[in-house]
């Protein structure tokens, strides 16, 4: 390699020691009389006296342009520069303070065309890898000290001693944000370098206040924080309120693309972080509140902030465009539109050119009446409007997930925000000529998609977090829908739900549909592996979740939403674990303690291949289907104990389910298998509800007397399988783990007393039952575990 293939670890020219006869050469030519480095004047200072004075004062090189002129020219024509180097040169020597910047501009602009069909092919080019070999022009711009003279002529205004700011070219600026975006997706490196000059990332969130520039800084501020070590301080910015204040509607729905970076926990993607275990560890060593929910309380500061947002969620769009057309033109599209920002600065050239035309002649504006001039703005129009919505309800929906989160109820229902996204429903979220047949992806809301996809999915996870163990879920209704509650619990002669009688009305949905009405309609429409199944079930159980309410399962069960879910999981040929894990889950809430769901379970399941096909499903993974599970065990506690009802017996003695349930060496088998399942070190927040569920076995068989006949029988169990002591000493481990994790976190124990109906100190009294020491009892665990097995697995459980 010769001397002059400069890397970025050898800016330096101490570094370009001479290796070769060839370059040795080349170096004597730089050795006559005139040095370039003097205007033709003679100096002794020649490139090698300058590396050696540089050894000695340490001033070395500090960009790759102070190399001669006639040093780079020669180099230049080997390897194929384009005059890069060059230009540099000139634009560094243009653009001191106080200089004519107009003349920097031109520069910039030569360089520009140089750089940005690198740029684009990377677009459109499904985003190869960068690298040197495939983008040079960039790798060279970037390698002589493009990137870093671009920042200094950025920020050179705010560097300035003088009262009056000097005021820099709108387009310059705009020039110079969209050469450094092009080097940032064209070259390795410069994104990261970028990204750790916390000078430079707060100083260009006050260029956003320049609609002129506001689209270019916006996209630049993106890709820079997506990479950032770690994560910006909102509060850091400089008047963040009236910045954010001042942004129209448009700038702000961009605005909280940006945002979303910072409010959100970043993505661990170690799987092992993901365990309850290390996630309680992390949580002692991090007892301080996140920089992301820092910055959430920062936002809910802002005055008008989430009213503004409410808006951009719920306004209207106009549907001019054609339903036969549409799909295709998004599909066309979408492929390399991937975010607002770039469809934003497609919308204002078509607006430029669209004024532009109208202005000639018929005869000169036959590119306006092409059939992409007169179809392009109307659909882009659509799925603008569209991307700015999923970057708002992404905002809402992490918003929702927080410590705030009461707070953020309070103003999304104050501000309308449901009864908004209800009367889009039709006519936007969920249109009727949406592509029933698409291929859509899976629970990762992080995955690539087409805008459409992606906006549905938002949707339903704003709808899960907004009814999800919180009374404003009963503002997914309209009155009609409300009415229709409180008539069933009066029919069934039960109390109103106390969070339904304090609804305020003025705030449901308007319409002769509710919200929860209408998902339910295109739910069953859905095929049956559509992820959007995963999504609609999560959305309506989290409806049910919380304390079983009788009046909201008759609602549903009215509807068809058993019928459907059978139909899903039994006869439908659905193979996606994740849509049927959701359908289980859901059809456990659906079912839970409900007599009238279970007779129309029998009724649908009345054939014994139709039960067996179930039970297969069900076998298949208990950590997908143990929450069904649950459900089961305890209704039929509770019907068993409600013999007196005649409806309850005829129900029970009747129901293939119910009668397989109640065979204790079925539900010895199931509690056998849920321990088996798991051990401390791979609890997630997905299976731990496999330990829960073994333990509402456990507390049902206490309540009996039947406790230390269900240990015993998990004890032969044990030895039969030629393991003795390995499955009692794993769940010995497991419910030490589980004091830990429960007895400090309030929210997760009122969900175990809320959905099991058991009150949470029996929860404690029994687990502490079962980890007595004392062997002599007969409900403790220890007595179980022969000498020789005991501990087994004692140092697993971290102190």
């Amino acid at each position: 390699m010769g001397i002059f293939c400069i890397n970025h670890c050898s800016l330096n020219p101490q570094n370009f020691l001479l290796r070769t006869v060839q370059e040795k050469e080349i170096m004597a030519t730089f050795l006559g009389s005139e040095s370039p480095w003097t205007g033709g004047k003679r100096s002794s200072r020649n490139i090698i006296a300058k590396i050696t004075h540089s050894q000695i004062a340490g001033q070395g090189f500090s960009r790759g342009t102070q190399l001669p002129e006639a040093l780079l020219q020669e180099r230049d024509k080997r390897a194929k520069w384009h005059g890069i180097p060059e230009l540099l040169q000139k634009l560094h020597e243009s653009s001191h303070p106080n200089s004519d910047l107009s003349h920097t501009h031109s520069v910039l602009k030569e360089l520009s065309s140089l750089l940005s069909m690198e740029a684009m092919s990377f677009v459109t080019e499904d985003r190869k890898s960068a690298q040197e070999s495939t983008f040079p022009n960039t790798y060279t711009f970037d390698l002589f000290g493009g990137v870093d003279l671009l920042v200094e002529i950025l920020m050179r205004p705010t560097l300035t001693m003088q009262k009056k700011k000097p005021q820099m070219n709108d387009d310059l600026v705009k020039d110079c944000l969209s050469v450094l975006y092009n080097c940032c997706i064209c070259t390795e490196g410069v994104t990261k370098s970028l990204a750790a000059r916390d000078d430079f990332v707060l100083f260009l969130f006050t260029l956003m206040t320049n609609k002129k520039t506001f689209l270019q800084t916006a996209t630049l501020i993106e890709d820079i924080l997506g990479v950032k070590k770690d994560m910006i301080q909102l509060e850091g910015i400089p008047n963040l309120s009236g910045l954010v204040q001042s942004f129209d509607q448009q700038q702000l729905a961009n605005f909280c693309r940006i945002l979303s970076v910072t409010i959100s926990e970043p993505d661990v993607r170690n799987d092992d972080k993901h365990t309850l275990l290390a996630k309680n560890a992390q949580q002692k060593r991090n007892a301080s509140p996140s920089r992301a929910e820092v910055n959430q309380v920062t936002l809910l500061n802002i005055p008008g902030f989430i009213e503004r947002l409410c808006k951009l969620a719920t306004r209207k769009v106009s549907e001019a465009t054609g339903a036969s057309n549409f799909l295709q033109e998004l599909e066309d599209w979408y492929t390399w539109l991937d975010n607002a920002l770039v469809l934003d600065a497609l919308m204002q050239m078509a607006t430029e050119e669209a004024e532009h035309s109208s202005t000639e002649s018929s005869d000169e504006s036959s590119m306006a009446t092409s059939p992409l001039r007169h179809r392009l703005p109307q659909s882009m129009k659509i799925v603008h409007e569209i991307m700015y919505k999923v970057e708002v309800l992404y905002v809402l929906c992490v918003l929702l997930m927080g410590r705030q989160r009461n707070q953020v109820h309070k103003m999304l229902a104050e501000f309308r925000l449901i009864p908004g996204l209800n009367n889009l429903f039709d006519k936007l979220i969920w249109r009727k000529y949406t592509s029933s047949d698409h291929v859509v992806h899976g629970q990762n809301e992080n995955c690539d998609c087409s805008p459409e996809i992606s906006f549905k999915i938002q949707f339903l996870r704003l709808l899960q977090s907004f009814s999800d163990h919180h009374e404003n879920k009963y503002l997914l209704l309209n009155s009609q829908e409300l009415n229709e509650l409180s008539a069933i619990s009066l029919k069934a002669n039960i109390p109103e739900v106390e969070a339904l009688v304090n609804t305020d009305r003025s705030l449901v949905c308007d319409g002769k549909k509710g919200l929860l009405t209408r998902l339910l309609a295109v739910m069953k429409r859905e095929p049956p592996d559509s992820s959007f199944r995963f999504w609609q079930a999560r959305a309506v159980e989290s409806f049910l979740r919380g304390a079983t309410s009788y009046a909201d399962q008759m609602f549903l069960l009215k509807r068809g939403l058993l019928e459907h879910i059978l139909f899903c999981i039994i006869d439908s040929g659905c193979k996606s674990r994740d849509v049927l894990q959701s359908y289980f889950d859901l059809l456990g809430e659906l079912m839970k303690f409900n007599i009238d769901a279970f007779k129309r379970f029998n009724k649908y399941v009345s054939t014994d291949d139709k039960f067996q096909t179930f039970m297969t499903q069900i076998n298949s993974s208990l950590v997908d289907s143990n929450m069904l599970v649950r459900c089961i065990v305890l209704s039929l506690d509770r019907f068993e104990s409600q013999t007196e009802d005649v409806k309850v017996v005829e129900v029970l003695s009747e129901c293939c389910l119910l009668s397989y349930m109640a065979r204790v060496e079925n539900r010895l088998s199931f509690l056998f298998r849920l321990v088996n399942v798991i051990n401390v070190q791979t609890l997630t927040q997905e299976n731990v509800s496999c330990l829960n569920t073994s333990l509402v076995v456990l507390m049902l068989a206490r309540r009996r007397g039947k406790l230390p006949f269900y240990l015993n029988t998990l004890r032969e169990k044990e030895y039969a399988e030629k393991y003795p002591g390995c499955l009692l000493n794993n769940f010995h481990n497991l419910l030490r783990f589980w004091q830990r994790h429960y007895l400090n976190k309030d929210k997760d124990s009122t969900c175990l007393e809320n959905s099991s109906c058991i009150p949470f100190d029996y929860w404690k009294e029994t687990v502490s039952v079962l980890l007595v020491s004392d062997r002599t009892s007969l409900c403790a665990i220890a007595s179980y575990i022969d000498e020789p097995f005991m501990d087994l697995d004692r140092d697993l459980l971290e102190d």
